[in-house]
């Protein structure tokens, strides 16, 4: 049986230059956490790359790679070595001409434990991810690891509160969200603060709405847009742990790549419902009409 506490590494990182560079960054990082006693590691979005959706170009798909490939097996041959459980975030290659932006759960024994393919993919100035990814078709299935069942989801799905239910209801004790989200550079320091209070806020509801911890994995640093067409964008980064009632438990910056190491107690998902029983008392027979676009 998976302990009732773990203790969870997130790697904020920022572009290293190369998918050799970032991966052996990665590693280190790895490495790192499992010398101050992670047994559970959280990389973030499309780590092995720099955030390439900030324009369209058709020769970025050779960046893609299978599942299983060479970074899985990476990834496995550390995950088996030191005894613990990495959630990577790769581009994957499923068959030609299709593409997939996916989380990768690999255990403590080496094996891949579980995939999950991003179900919300945005398109909007600097963040073309609808030229390049298919919208996932594995649901919201959480992924059993050695270290209990965890709920993952990518970058834009951490907007949406029907994402993070369905983990719950599925039995997610963790919510996990690899992410790249950042500032247009061009934007007004106030406005930059909306969006980064909000995206902080509406993470911490899903954790209070469902009784669980949550943690989300952000990138850092500036990243020039390859073809000017936009600002370029700098990554808020801002990773952080929150627990059941929405608590920060811990926090990086804005400025600089950081190992945050935070010990979780799963059994305070049982205490916080026990005191706000929202899953008791949710209405289902009354949400039919959430299955639909808008209530014309």
């Amino acid at each position: 049986m998976p302990s009732s506490s773990l203790t969870l590494a997130l790697v904020q990182q920022s572009d290293q230059g190369s998918p050799e560079a970032n991966l052996d960054d990665c590693e280190a990082a790895i490495r790192a956490a499992s010398i101050r006693g992670a047994n559970l590691v959280l990389l973030q979005e499309l780590h092995n790359d720099p955030y390439f959706c900030q324009t369209e170009d058709h020769d970025l798909f050779d960046m893609a790679e299978p599942i299983p490939g060479p970074t899985t097996e990476r990834l496995s041959a550390l995950a088996r070595e030191l005894e613990l459980v990495i959630v990577g975030s790769l581009f994957e290659r499923r068959a030609a001409g299709l593409y997939h932006n996916t989380a990768v759960v690999i255990d403590t024994d080496g094996s891949l434990a579980g995939i999950y393919r991003k179900m919300h993919v945005p398109d909007a100035p600097g963040y073309y991810e609808k030229f390049y990814f298919t919208p996932g078709d594995l649901d919201f299935n959480p992924v059993d690891t050695a270290v209990g069942r965890i709920g993952i989801l990518i970058g834009w799905d951490q907007w949406f509160p029907e994402a993070a239910r369905s983990l719950a209801l599925a039995g997610a004790q963790i919510l996990l969200y690899p992410s790249a989200i950042g500032w247009n550079p061009s934007d007004s320091p106030e406005e930059q603060a909306r969006q980064l209070d909000a995206w902080l806020t509406i993470q911490r509801g899903h954790a209070i709405a469902n009784g669980l911890h949550l943690a989300a994995c952000n990138r850092v640093g500036f990243e020039p847009a390859p073809d000017a067409a936009t600002s370029g964008a700098r990554f808020w980064g801002n990773s952080f742990v929150c627990g059941t009632q929405g608590e920060i438990l811990a926090q990086a910056d804005d400025q600089s790549p950081k190992l945050l190491v935070t010990e979780i107690d799963l059994k305070r998902t049982e205490q916080t419902r026990r005191i706000q029983p929202f899953l008791r008392d949710r209405r289902i027979d009354a949400y039919d009409d959430l299955t639909l676009r808008y209530r014309d």
